[in-house]
């Protein structure tokens, strides 16, 4: 099987007053910028330290004597005054003020009521006004507001790609990787399998050189894009701005001339998340997350599911796009596969991308942006702006120089949510796999827009999912994410076996349960105990309505804890089908 890519600001704290005046502090806190007010600490002796009136005649008096206004404004909380200079003035304007209230024996400390703003401010990368996706509250990823709490340092994210272009703006986040391409035709490296993933380009110089219906076409250096929406150097004001700007990106090199070979592939995914594979060296840094923007058309073969239950198995989180064929995703691999999050794409409006596959089996969409649109001349671009700006080359066949250029597709979709997987394992070492797609999960928002056929959960949202893995609990240790189908009339089972409890259940058991389905109102249901109680958390109510996305509280104190515990969905009507995407129990 071949492969493809898918293309506020605060006042300064102060201290309580000090009976000796700190000489050395005050003289070091003297204003750099222009300044507005002073914050005066009195010594507790002072008539001024409990006198609003005598610290607004002492405030008058010091300014005419500096030749400037001061006016006491207010007591602060810690008992300091603020004094008003009468509206912004100068650095030296301020401080010859500041220097009569330090002349004064009962004054403990003055300083200027200097401004602080959020630690996440705007990046300084030149291009980053165009990345929309990260940033606009329509339907960006909100990730600037993410950075406060973790940058994804001490992450490895493989990209299994076309491999590595240099590029500047990568180059101080890119680790050792390995070209897994074993056929030398189609490597255009001259050999096979070696120690250097560079991207050697994909181009086809002529129609049909690939298979039947193939096109000529120009190297894509694709790799290089998806790494740079992960992981590209961040204030160094140049280029673009990394989602997860403080992790590593390491390239497994897989796809070459005419795509990529599952069986190359499949070795990738072993080997970057830190499996064996023969006549290869180990991997010194594994990944914590694997990016695969790569896919074809059929259901998820038995090779590909293998690597990436192991995968998961090693504490790898898998994240794939869905494919661009406007189709349903079950049709298309490794999209279809179990243990992946599943990205489709959306667009600046927040709609689903037109080319974007769709589907029950979707989990998630990211921003993957239209450079086109849906009824302009395939191959063109005529709305550059609306697609995802990242690293890239300008060589048409093999490399020249590095350039910056906006592509779509739903292979710019799962970057976003790599990076975002890779944030969140190094705000919290201790997610799994499964803790981590649900945390993403349960934290989208709605697409602003609209998705025909079935977006997931929804948008992806960095900063809301961030806050909830560092301010909660992980997710439950008991938990199922294999996708079960839910057909027309019929009834499913998902399994989950509880040990390591004592005694009972509690009387507030938290099911979180999470059904992909386009007509809830066909659905009942039901917790099954492990002694074949029944106890029903859905009954046919949502008529119409997408999904069920909740977390229900049953009173099982009557019930063992260990044991197998069972989801039982069962679909009432012809016309609408869906899956169990995961549930999860909480004691």
């Amino acid at each position: 099987m071949s492969v493809t890519l898918l293309a506020g600001t605060a006042t300064a704290s102060v201290a309580v007053a000090s009976e000796t005046p700190a000489a050395a502090p005050a003289a070091a806190l003297a204003p750099t910028a222009p300044v507005e007010n002073l914050i005066v600490g009195y010594k507790s002796s002072a008539s001024e330290a409990s006198s609003n009136s005598a610290a607004a005649s002492d405030a008058t008096a010091k300014g005419k004597k500096a030749g400037k206004k001061a006016k006491f404004d207010r007591r602060l909380g810690t008992g300091a005054a603020l004094v008003n200079l009468g509206g912004t003035v100068a650095p030296a304007e301020a401080a010859d003020v500041m220097a009569q209230f330090r002349a004064d024996p009962d004054v403990a400390y003055v300083e200027p009521d200097t401004r602080a703003y959020a630690t996440a401010v705007n990046p300084n990368d030149t291009e980053y006004a165009k990345q929309w996706d990260l940033f606009e509250p329509t339907a960006g990823m909100n990730v600037p507001a993410a950075w406060d709490k973790t940058t994804g340092s001490g992450i490895t994210v493989a990209v299994i790609d076309t491999g590595y272009v240099a590029h500047s703006d990568l180059a101080a986040n890119t680790v050792a990787g390995y070209d897994f391409i074993s056929s030398s035709a189609y490597a255009r490296d001259g050999g096979g399998r070696d120690s250097n993933p560079a991207d050697e380009g994909d181009w086809n110089a002529t129609d049909g050189e690939c298979g039947l219906g193939s096109k000529a076409s120009n190297s894509s250096w694709h790799g290089t894009h998806v790494a740079g929406t992960i992981a590209a150097a961040t204030n160094n004001a140049k280029g673009v701005a990394g989602i997860a700007y403080g992790a590593k990106i390491q390239h497994a090199r897989v796809l070459g001339k005419c795509g990529g070979s599952t069986s190359d592939i499949v070795d990738a995914i072993t080997w970057a998340s830190g499996g064996s594979v023969a006549g290869v060296p180990a991997n010194a840094t594994p990944a914590k997350v694997i990016n695969m923007s790569l896919g074809g058309p059929g259901a998820c073969g038995t090779s590909y599911q293998n690597a990436i239950n192991a995968a998961v198995a090693r504490g790898t989180t898998v994240v794939v796009a869905a494919g661009n064929s406007n189709a349903d995703a079950a049709g298309y691999s490794p999209a279809s596969c179990n243990n992946v999050i599943n990205v489709a794409a959306s667009n600046r409006t927040g709609d689903r991308s037109f080319y974007s596959n769709y589907g029950s089996i979707i989990d998630i969409a990211a921003p993957g942006g239209e450079t086109r649109r849906a009824t302009d001349t395939p191959g063109t671009v005529t709305t550059p702006e609306n697609g995802i700006l990242s690293t890239l080359n300008a060589g048409t066949t093999t490399p020249g120089a590095e350039i910056y250029k906006p592509y779509q597709g739903t292979s710019m979709a799962a970057p976003h949510v790599a990076g975002l997987a890779a944030l969140l394992k190094s705000a919290n070492s201790a997610l799994t796999p499964a803790q981590i797609e649900t945390a993403i999960k349960n934290n989208a928002r709605p697409l602003a827009g609209t998705c025909t056929g079935g977006c997931g959960a929804g948008l992806a949202d960095a900063a809301a999912t961030v806050a909830a893995v560092t301010s909660t609990p992980p997710a439950p240790a008991f938990e199922n994410t294999t996708d079960v189908t839910i057909g027309d009339n019929t009834t499913v089972e998902s399994p989950i076996t509880v040990t390591g409890k004592t005694g009972n259940a509690p009387a507030a058991l938290k099911v979180g349960v999470n059904i992909v389905h386009t007509y809830i109102g066909d659905l009942k249901v039901d917790l099954i105990a492990p002694d074949g109680s029944v106890y029903t958390l859905h009954n046919r109510t949502g008529s119409s309505t997408d999904n069920i996305n909740q977390v229900y509280t049953v009173n099982a104190s009557s019930e063992v804890a260990n044991g197998t515990w069972k989801l039982r969905v069962n679909d009432n009507a012809g016309g609408d089908t869906g899956k169990i995407d995961s549930w999860n129990l909480t004691f």
